[in-house]
């Protein structure tokens, strides 16, 4: 089987973005276009990745992923077009001979199989193989020409295209795969007399036909090579790549009541016979287990939710909280850090933070764990079976033993035994008939009394 080497261009400054950020760590489903296209990359092992970036893009490079290490990166010192971009791999490519597939780090939403479909179009015979596609607006791409026997001719690139080749309708998304032997004497012959003056890529198709190389096109679906340039391009790529996540949750078993109301990260884990209501945002390192009932407007995120559970509505699990198997975590209930065990009940306007909370424990409403002093945070331990009153404050480090009791509205800030009550909060006093008193004072009914018996 040919070997594969991966270039990915992504030294782009993405202007049209108007932002600080490099263009390609905008986020897509959670993660930066960059990783999905290093993600796909990686799924094809290759036997080298290279990354080609910007002088001035240190962080992208200190943002990549785990199992990204092994891309070398190449610099192009100055952005000279694509063609020039890719030069800046022969070092890293020296001595591969395989094929050389090129990508896009602003590309995030080509598929594996897509890839592939390219690759084995330029294994068929070829020297190279383009991805092609026919978008309903063709104004923006270049052209492909093909012969008479549809193989391809030449690329040209939109403002070098003329009245005839304008009405060409199949178009370039710049994603190629190339026979290693021939890729640099190729772009050694590329020159830059072109209306960007710039050194294309594209051009090196024009360069194997006249030694005699033949090549070929593959199609892909005109959503799978969308490149983002500005935020409108990045909510479409958003749109795209959200409805296919839905329909992969709803194709392995889960119910999605609104699913264009539902919101997934790229590494969002349903299992079977899940339930998820209108409104609902899973952020990344969500895993939910099969059977759980996500009711409408929660927010996951870095959250891991057991089997049977029952989440919100207005519910919000933040980094680190862990449901148990059965727990229920009720309306306006938030959860960080922290670990809901077994048959546990948080069911309404409680904070639980950093805390650990027993097997079949019930949470009232109000209550907060303290968990941050200023400087630290501490653990508040309630063991299992314990009833925490509703409106009740643990101020941590506390440990509230198993089956014990804190009464509603109490400040807890000692250690409370196993199956002890705990009561703090100021003892409550009555004087009789003093709510009376006190509304004749106020609206002067007691006055007027006594000027009439005088």
């Amino acid at each position: 089987m040919t070997e594969t080497a991966i270039v990915i261009l992504a030294a782009g400054k993405g202007t049209r973005m108007k932002s600080r950020r490099p263009k390609v760590l905008h986020a897509v489903a959670g993660r930066p276009m960059l990783h999905h296209v290093l993600a796909t990359a990686r799924s094809l092992a290759p036997k080298r990745l290279v990354l080609v970036l910007g002088p001035d893009m240190e962080s992208v490079s200190q943002s990549l992923p785990d199992g990204a290490p092994q891309a070398e990166i190449a610099i192009q010192q100055e952005r000279l077009g694509s063609g020039h971009a890719v030069l800046m791999a022969k070092q890293a490519l020296d001595g591969f001979s395989g094929d050389v597939l090129v990508l896009y780090g602003d590309v995030p939403l080509i598929t594996a199989q897509t890839l592939d479909a390219l690759l084995a179009a330029r294994r068929a015979g070829a020297a190279l193989a383009v991805l092609a596609f026919e978008p309903d607006d063709n104004a923006a791409y270049g052209r492909l020409v093909l012969g008479p026997d549809g193989r391809l001719e030449r690329i040209v690139e939109r403002l070098d295209a003329d009245a005839v080749d304008a009405q060409i309708t199949l178009c370039n998304s710049g994603i190629i795969a190339v026979d290693g032997g021939h890729l640099f004497s190729l772009l050694d012959d590329v020159g830059n007399d072109n209306a960007k003056g710039e050194y294309y890529l594209t051009d090196i198709v024009a360069g194997a036909r006249a030694r005699g190389l033949d090549c070929v096109h593959a199609m892909a679906a005109p959503e799978e090579v969308m490149g983002i340039n500005d935020r409108a391009q990045l909510a479409e790529a958003e749109a795209v790549l959200q409805t296919r996540l839905r329909q992969t949750a709803m194709k392995n078993g889960a119910t999605l009541l609104d699913p264009a109301t539902t919101w997934f990260s790229l590494d969002t884990v349903l299992g079977a016979d899940v339930t998820v209501g209108p409104n609902t945002v899973f952020g990344p390192g969500v895993t939910v287990a099969e059977g759980v009932e996500i009711r409408a407007f929660c927010h996951l995120e870095g959250a891991e939710v057991g089997a049977g559970a029952i989440i919100g509505p207005y519910a919000r699990l933040r980094p680190g909280a862990e449901i148990g198997e059965g727990a229920r975590i009720g309306n306006f209930v938030e959860v960080k850090k922290a670990r809901v065990e077994k048959g546990a009940k948080i069911n309404h306007l409680s904070y639980i933070g950093d805390a650990r909370v027993g097997a079949g424990a019930n949470i009232g409403a109000g209550t907060i764990t303290c968990n941050y002093d200023g400087f630290t945070k501490s653990l508040s331990d309630i063991g299992a079976g314990a009833f925490i009153g509703s409106n009740s404050a643990l101020v941590a480090p506390v440990v509230i033993g198993d089956g014990a009791v804190v009464a509603a509205g109490s400040v807890i800030t000692r250690d409370v035994s196993a199956d002890a009550i705990a009561i703090a909060r100021g003892e409550q006093s009555e004087r009789e008939g003093a709510a009376a008193r006190r509304r004749d004072k106020k609206t002067g009914r007691g006055q007027k009394s006594g000027r009439a018996k005088g």
